[in-house]
């Protein structure tokens, strides 16, 4: 054993003094970030280039804050509804559209009640006086006291008029007795409007007299006989007994 440590001590000193020696490398040589002062272990994080954050403090940057303020608490109840304005203006009235397509055909209705059966209209009268009657001061109205018909009593007999009840035409017939050397003069009115006269001048005999006439009438028009007033003897004959004084009319056509 000391036979083969003695070479390894002789070459000892040869390989120490055999090192070529060490050249110190400039300042401004060196990398930056290297100083010869510094001493680093292999453990320590890299340094970054100067100015740049190292990565150390880039994962603990702190957040940004920024405030947040939430509107619904701020805001109030719902007012109550306000008055209606005022309505404007209307506007111009704009141009009139084109005419649009025809619609289809519709379908068939239901067929309707049966209506009422066709009912006739009728009305007529026919009344007879059996006093004389003369001319006063004033126009008379012919009463008469006979009545021979009078359907729906269409006939006032105490007015002496016929109301029509039934628009339509109408036929009416006026017959007299005249007295003697006394005027007759007398109208078939409709209202108080004077449509036809019946008149007899004076003479030594009396004779019967009639007169006819057609009249349009509406709803609640008056026909009637009217003697004329007493500017001259007028005059109507009978003798209490028998009836010569006749007035009769009846509906021809409903309207």
């Amino acid at each position: 054993m000391f036979a083969l440590g003695l070479p390894c001590l002789l070459l000892f000193p040869l390989l120490v003094g055999s090192a070529p020696p060490s050249e110190k490398t400039p300042l401004s040589d060196r990398p930056p970030g290297n100083s010869p002062t510094t001493c680093r272990r292999c453990c320590d994080p890299r340094e970054t280039v100067e100015g740049a954050p190292s990565p150390m403090t880039a994962a603990y940057k702190m957040p940004e804050v920024r405030p947040y303020i939430n509107i619904t608490i701020l805001k109030g109840d719902k007012g109550d509804k306000g008055d209606r304005g005022t309505p404007g203006k209307a506007g111009k009235e704009g141009p009139l559209g084109p005419r649009g397509y025809i619609g289809s055909k519709g379908f068939k209705g239901q067929m309707g009640a049966p209506g009422d059966p066709c009912k006739h209209q009728y009305s007529a009268f026919s009344v007879g006086r059996k006093k004389a009657l003369h001319s006063v001061e004033y126009y008379q109205s012919l009463l008469f006291d006979t009545v021979f018909v009078n359907l729906y009593e269409h006939f006032n007999m105490f007015k002496g008029k016929f109301y029509c009840y039934i628009p339509g035409i109408y036929f009416f017939n006026v017959n007299i007795h005249t007295w003697n050397f006394k005027e007759t003069y007398m109208h078939i009115m409709h209202n108080d409007k004077e449509k036809v006269i019946l008149y007899a001048q004076p003479s030594d005999r009396s004779i019967m007299q009639s007169q006819s006439i057609m009249l349009d009438l509406e709803q609640n028009d008056e026909v009637w006989v009217r003697l004329y007033k007493r500017e001259r003897e007028n005059a109507v004959y009978s003798d209490d007994v028998d009836i010569y004084i006749t007035f009769n009319g009846y509906l021809i056509k409903p309207s």
